[in-house]
C-alpha cells in the first residue's frame, strides 16, 4: 500500500468532545480515525487547532445557501483571543492525549516523522488554523515549546494579524486588505522558529504580504485550483506560479465545494474533476510541489472518498490516469516530509 501523508484534518474536536476512543476505535461518525486511517495507508498528518465560529459554513442554513450558487457569505466576526484560547488549549490537550495513547506522535522534525513512521505509529503535526489563540510573539514561542510547527494566520474570518476570504462563489479570492502589522510580525517570527505558514483561507493581499516578507517555502496545505473552479477559496495560477517560484507545495483540499466546477456544496460523483485539479496543480507546480490536504472532518467529502479508509481509491485513479508509481508516491506523502524538512531545516 501507497503511504499517504495528509496536509489537513479537523478531528481534533471530536476527541474534546469523545474522548481517545473516537481515535483508538472509532465511533461511526466523521472521516478520521485509527482504524480508518491504517486502512487507507495514512502514515501521518496535519492536526489543525481550530476555533469555531458561532455560525460557520457547515450550519444548515449554510449549506442550503451554498448549495445553490451563486452566494456570498459574510465574513464571521473576529473571535477574542480570551474565547479562542479555551477551545485551542483544549484541542492541544486533545492530541496530547492521543499522543499517549502509544498510536501516534506529535512530531517536530523531518527526522522524527520518518522514525515515528518506522516505528508504525501516526506521525501527527500540530497545525493552528487562525491565530486567535496566540495574543502575542511571547504566546507564539510558548506555542512552539509545547510543540506547533504549523500555523495558518486565518481561517476564513479576520484576525488580529490578517483577512480570510469569505466563502463565496464565484469570486476571486481579492476580497480585502493584506496583513497588519502584527501580521507581518508574526510572520517573520514564525520564519525564525520555522514554524510553516499555511496560507490557505487567507485573502489574496494577505497572500502577496506573505509572499514578499516570508524566507520559507510558500505552502496552501488544503486548497484547489481557481481555474477549474471559481471559489474565492481556490488559488489562481498567479498565486500557483509564486509558490512553484519559492520551492513550495500545494496540498489538494478534498472538499467538494471547492472542487466541483459548479462551486455547490453537494458531493462530487466520481474522480475526474480532482483529476484536473491535481494536473492543474502539476503543470504549475511540478512533480515535488503537489501533495494531499483532505479537510477530512472540516468538509463535505465528495462521494467515492467519503473517509480515509479510501485513500487508496483516490491513488488508484491516479494510476489509471497516467500517473507512474514514482509521481503517486511523491504527491501521496514525499512531497509533504520534504517540504517540512527544506522549511524546518531538520
Amino acid at each position: 500500500m501507497i503511504p499517504v501523508f495528509d496536509g489537513h484534518n479537523d478531528f481534533l474536536q471530536r476527541v474534546v468532545t469523545g474522548g481517545t476512543g473516537v481515535w483508538l476505535d472509532g465511533d461511526g461518525t466523521g472521516h478520521l480515525d485509527l482504524p480508518r486511517a491504517r486502512a487507507g495507508g495514512m502514515i501521518g498528518g496535519f492536526f489543525a487547532i481550530w476555533i469555531p465560529s458561532p455560525q460557520g459554513p457547515n450550519d444548515a442554513a449554510a449549506v442550503a445557501l451554498m448549495e445553490n450558487p451563486p452566494f456570498a457569505m459574510p465574513l464571521p466576526e473576529q473571535i477574542p483571543f480570551v474565547q479562542a484560547l479555551p477551545h485551542a488549549f483544549a484541542q492541544a490537550a486533545a492530541l496530547k492525549a492521543l499522543e499517549r495513547t502509544g498510536t501516534l506522535d506529535i512530531v517536530t522534525t523531518a527526522r522524527g516523522i520518518r522514525e515515528t513512521v518506522a516505528a508504525g505509529r501516526i506521525a501527527a503535526i500540530m497545525h493552528m488554523e487562525g491565530a486567535e489563540a496566540i495574543s502575542d510573539m511571547d504566546a507564539l514561542h510558548l506555542w512552539h515549546a509545547a510543540g506547533l510547527r504549523s500555523l495558518g494566520p486565518v481561517w476564513s474570518r479576520p484576525t488580529a494579524y490578517g483577512h480570510g476570504v469569505p466563502f463565496a462563489f464565484p469570486s476571486s479570492p481579492d476580497t480585502g486588505d493584506g496583513l497588519t502589522d502584527a501580521g507581518r510580525t508574526l510572520v517573520r517570527e514564525c520564519n525564525g522558529l520555522r514554524i510553516m505558514l499555511d496560507l490557505s483561507h487567507l485573502n489574496e493581499a494577505g497572500f502577496n504580504d506573505v509572499a514578499a516578507l516570508s524566507t520559507a517555502p510558500l505552502v496552501a496545505s488544503h486548497s484547489c485550483v481557481h481555474g477549474v473552479s471559481r471559489s474565492s477559496r481556490n488559488l489562481t495560477d498567479r498565486q500557483l506560479q509564486v509558490i512553484a517560484d519559492s520551492r513550495g507545495l500545494v496540498g489538494l483540499n478534498f472538499a467538494s465545494s471547492f472542487l466541483r466546477e459548479d462551486g455547490r456544496r453537494l458531493p462530487l460523483e466520481g474522480f475526474d474533476t480532482m483529476l484536473r485539479h491535481l494536473d492543474r496543480l502539476l503543470a504549475i507546480l511540478g512533480e515535488d510541489g503537489v501533495a494531499l490536504g483532505s479537510d477530512f472532518d472540516g468538509a463535505l467529502m465528495p462521494r467515492d472518498l467519503p473517509d480515509a479508509a479510501a485513500l487508496p481509491a483516490l491513488l488508484a485513479q491516479m494510476e489509471a490516469h497516467g500517473y507512474g508509481e514514482a509521481l503517486i508516491r511523491k504527491i501521496a506523502s514525499e512531497n509533504w516530509i520534504n517540504l517540512l524538512e527544506r522549511t524546518w531545516g531538520e
